[in-house]
Order: C-alpha cells, then sequence, then structure tokens
C-alpha cells in the first residue's frame, strides 16, 4: 500500500505549543527519504475545507525541530460542528483529498482534531494518521505529550521567579496555570516550583480547609510569603461553594460560557482572582497575619498564553521528531486510523478513538502524596 502514496498532507489543529514544527520536521525527514512529497495544510481544518496549502520543501526548513509554535498555523475549527449527518459530512471531506492533491493526511492535534480525523477514517475510510498534541497531557493514549514539559519549565520558572517578589513584600501569590479540566500542568510545575498549595480539578477544593487552615497555619509556624498555584479549572467542592464564598455562587459556575467545542471556558471564572477576592474577605486571615507582623496582601498571576510560548526544550523536540517519524512510518506502511504514542520510553500505535479518550490525575498518583506532603511537612516540622 505505501508505494500508492506520493504525497502526504500536514495539518496542524488546536492551541499551540512548543514541538509542533519538531513533529512536521520529523516528518519531513522520513518522506524525503522515502522519495514522499509532503504538502501543508494552513490553519488547521478550517484551512483543509478552503484548500489553503503550502508546498513544504526540506531544504528550505534546516532544523525546523528547534522553532518553538507551527510554520503551518493552526485554528479550532470542527468540520463537524452542526451537522445533520456525520457520515455525509465524512464522504464530503474524504473527497477533499483529491482536490488538495493529497494521498494521505496526518492530523497534529488534541481531543477535537483527531476526533475529526478519526471520523473520517471510521466513517469514509479515508487515509489518515494522528499525532497527539495537547499542551495539557491529558489525552489517554499516551503517557506524554510534546510541549508539556517546556509548558511545565515555563510555568515553573515564572513561579520562581514570583518567589523572589512574594518574598520581598511578604505576598501571597495566586497563580492560575491553564489546562482545562485536567490537571497536569499546575501539579507538575506547582510540585517543581515548591508552591506551598496547589489546587487541581481532579479534587474539588474546600476553601476553609485547604487554603485559609493553611495559610494559618504557616504564618504561625513562620513563613512570611505564600504561593498558591490553580488550575484554571479548579473549583471548589459544593459544600465549600455554599459555606465559604461570598464572591461566585453556583449559578456562576453553571452559566460559564462554552467554546466552539461546548467545552466550559473555565478560564472566564478567573478562579484566581475569585481566591484572592475572598481572603481579602476575610478579617480572621488578616488578623493571623498581622498577630505575626506580616501585613496580609495579596495578588492573582494568570500565565495563560505565555506557557505556550518560545523554543521547545531537548526532551519536546526529541519526542516532536520520534512522533513525526513513527507517523510518516504508519502512512509508508499503510496503518491508517491510528495515532503515534509515547509509551514509557517507547514509540507505540493505539486507534484514534482509544488514543483521543481523556485522561486525568488520578487519586493513587504518587504526585497526589507528594502535593500533600509538600504542603502539610513545611509547616509541621517548623513548629516548635
Amino acid at each position: 500500500m505505501g508505494n500508492q502514496i506520493k504525497k502526504v498532507g500536514i495539518l496542524t489543529g488546536g492551541g499551540d505549543c512548543p514541538g509542533l514544527n519538531s513533529v512536521i520536521y520529523g516528518i519531513m525527514l522520513k518522506a524525503y527519504d522515502a522519495s514522499i512529497e509532503c504538502v501543508g495544510i494552513l490553519k488547521g481544518w478550517k484551512g483543509f475545507l478552503k484548500n489553503q496549502t503550502i508546498p513544504l520543501d526540506i531544504a528550505e526548513h534546516d532544523d525546523l525541530h528547534t522553532v518553538g509554535g507551527t510554520i503551518l498555523y493552526t485554528s479550532r475549527t470542527n468540520p463537524f460542528r452542526e451537522v445533520s449527518s456525520k457520515e455525509e459530512r465524512a464522504k464530503e471531506l474524504a473527497k477533499k483529498f483529491e482536490e488538495l492533491g493529497i494521498d494521505a493526511l496526518i492530523a497534529i492535534g488534541g481531543d477535537d482534531t483527531l476526533g475529526v480525523a478519526d471520523n473520517l477514517y471510521k466513517l469514509a475510510n479515508a487515509k489518515v494518521v494522528g499525532v497527539p498534541k495537547t499542551i495539557d497531557n491529558d489525552l489517554a493514549g499516551t503517557h506524554y505529550t510534546f510541549g508539556f514539559w517546556s509548558a511545565v519549565q515555563l510555568a515553573s520558572n515564572t513561579i520562581d521567579n514570583l518567589t523572589t517578589t512574594a518574598h520581598s513584600h511578604q505576598r501571597v501569590f495566586v497563580v492560575e496555570i491553564m489546562g482545562r479540566d485536567a490537571g497536569f500542568l499546575t501539579m507538575y510545575s506547582g510540585i517543581s516550583a515548591g508552591a506551598d498549595i496547589i489546587l487541581i480539578p481532579e479534587t474539588p477544593f474546600d476553601l476553609e480547609r485547604d487554603v485559609i487552615e493553611v495559610l494559618k497555619k504557616r504564618v504561625n509556624a513562620g513563613y512570611k510569603y505564600h504561593i498558591l498555584v490553580t488550575s484554571e479549572g479548579a473549583y471548589p467542592s459544593l459544600e465549600s461553594l455554599n459555606q465559604d464564598f461570598k464572591t461566585i455562587s453556583k449559578e456562576n459556575i453553571e452559566k460559564l460560557p462554552k467554546d466552539t467545542f461546548g467545552n466550559p471556558l473555565l478560564s472566564t471564572l478567573k478562579i484566581s482572582q475569585i481566591i484572592v477576592d475572598e481572603l481579602n474577605l476575610r478579617d480572621d486571615l488578616k488578623e493571623e497575619f498581622q498577630k505575626n507582623d506580616v501585613d496580609f496582601e495579596c495578588r492573582s498571576v494568570v500565565l495563560g498564553h505565555t506557557m505556550r510560548a518560545g523554543t521547545p526544550n531537548s526532551f519536546d523536540r526529541i519526542l516532536g521528531l520520534r512522533f513525526g517519524l513513527a507517523a510518516m512510518k504508519l502512512v509508508l506502511e499503510g496503518t491508517f486510523g491510528n495515532m503515534v504514542s509515547l509509551q514509557g520510553n517507547k514509540i507505540k500505535t493505539v486507534p484514534l478513538s482509544e488514543g483521543v479518550k481523556k485522561k486525568y490525575i488520578t487519586p493513587e498518583n504518587d504526585k497526589m502524596e507528594l502535593r500533600d506532603l509538600l504542603v502539610k511537612i513545611r509547616y509541621l516540622s517548623k513548629q516548635k
């Protein structure tokens, strides 16, 4: 089957992240070696629908794997949104291969982008292969996604830097980290930087127990500054929401706007600012600080898109190249409808439909235990 492939299309969809160009370069290296032409499809599925392409000549892209972002641009377009028949839509899209002049397609993206690829394969037998991309690391089919470790390092460095300001001003910083409804970025960067409180979506928090009481214990143990990191999708338990919160209610969370794929836009809740507002209303907390000769000052910082920025680190450059190489090999073998993945330190293949399922941090995860120990042991160890 491989010898029928003359030209391969490549597209990148969803949010950008470091390592996308590394994947593209990995594909191009193997394609050139196999005398196959590569065509870049611009702006993800949006450009696919509009026949927007560019030639990809490897001679013009030396060491592309060292460059951040994606030279193919990206979008969050979903061609299956609001269609009456997915099957008819898939067949329409499959016909685009001929218009684009491609024999096979490698789609690089997250659950939304690869969900489209999976529909194309299942409903129209299109020759598609997937490469998992999400900065949040929340795809079930792979242990790690490229871009994740670069983002963790960026966030960890920023928290390190904020610590010096927190120390100088004896301040409480509430740092908001992206990740939608999965806490991998927050957990890893928070532990790495030694954050004092870490809130993630997988474990709804109790404001009184997990924040107020911890801050009181820390200030009484002699701590003068505090770093709290929270996922944008972290949220309080219903009991805590009803009991401890003055500035938001259950209705606020239920009314959150949705994105084009129907996901709640958790970042619009601005949980870091809500926590700051709630802490500022707590006279008992301020009194505890003043008793220890510390002025209570609380600020929120939203890292947002800065975590997607810059060049990929070495791990993500190499993982991106390996994913690109493996994806092109699947095309050459004619093994379509699959996604490449990292299992341990090996590159494996999983069906697209399995690979794009969501994953979360589970309760038995050792990172959960590390987080809880980091919070507890530090103030306990200083108590006289």
